[in-house]
């Protein structure tokens, strides 16, 4: 039993950050209908950011978090305008270029930096671990949780209490109409894009103290951030939240039964069959018309 409680701990720690990670991909898809394969590359550019700013200028994650956020988002937003905005209702080049994109991304970091790993200092602040009988809790994953919580909340928010929310939910139902009454489609795509970009750019922050800081980071998360979409239901905020917490404690609970490589084919493997019954994912919604 004391296994089983940490190892779901951990699987509800690492739900946390798939969620952080998806929660832009499912915005950027269900507003715009694109699908980002540089998004992982965000998360990337986030974790340097953070650590460039540790180094050479001495601040630590929690205060770097906004100002990764505006630069990760400002380099989304550019790349929205010179490349994704010109390639909307075309679904396939949309994915070549975004492809290409964090090709790019990598390379330029592989070049500017280096390939080797780059070490971030968690906070102090949040060192230690908090214990509750036989459950032993890292501070700074309770803390991840806790802000991934918050994230989503914030976002939802966003989406459904705000006028750029009402703006971005007309042009979703439906962009001629909503141009017709004044509403700029091209303005609130481009906010939405920086936007889902900063989000990855914050996750890809929080998660600089738990895995390598390499050129190549993003690329495993975004697979796993895709899977959280596709179950969830593509766009849907509470359908992301409630895959990675499924996808995550699935993960822990076939690492006791089995070992990790099989317990990894097993969650694809049930992830195939749920999407075999329920093609749109747990919560689907309508995207695009």
């Amino acid at each position: 039993m004391d296994v089983l409680a940490n190892q779901l701990f951990a699987g509800l720690s690492m739900a946390s950050i798939l969620l952080m990670i998806a929660l832009g991909l499912a915005i950027i898809y269900g507003a715009m209908g694109v699908i980002n394969l540089a998004h992982g590359e965000f998360v990337m550019l986030g974790a340097y950011a953070t650590w460039a700013l540790q180094t050479f200028a001495g601040i630590g994650i929690l205060p770097a978090l906004p100002l990764v956020f505006i630069a990760v988002g400002l380099v989304g937003w550019v790349i929205e305008k010179a490349v994704v905005q010109k390639l909307y209702h075309r679904p396939l080049d949309t994915i070549l270029a975004t492809w290409g994109i964090g090709i790019i991304l990598q390379q330029c970091v592989r070049l500017g930096i280096g390939a080797e790993s780059r070490f971030v200092k968690g906070p102090d602040i949040l060192s230690g671990n908090t214990e509750i009988g036989p459950l032993i809790m890292s501070n700074y994953r309770l803390f991840v949780i806790a802000l991934s919580m918050v994230m989503l909340y914030g976002t939802w928010l966003l989406m459904t209490r705000t006028e750029f929310g009402m703006k971005l939910r007309a042009v979703i139902q439906n962009r001629g109409i909503s141009e017709c009454y004044g509403i700029e489609a091209k303005r609130i795509y481009s906010i939405t894009f920086a936007y889902g970009a900063g989000l990855a750019g914050i996750a890809g922050a929080l998660i600089t103290p738990l895995f390598s800081t390499i050129p190549t980071m993003g690329t495993g998360l975004v697979v796993d951030a895709f899977l959280v979409v596709i179950v969830g239901g593509l766009g849907s905020l509470i359908g992301a939240a409630s895959a990675a917490v499924l996808i995550g404690e699935a993960t822990a609970i076939f690492s006791i039964l089995m070992n990790d490589t099989l317990g990894r084919i097993a969650v694809l493997a049930g992830i195939i069959v749920l999407i075999r019954f329920r093609p749109r994912g747990l919560f689907p919604t309508d995207t695009r018309r």
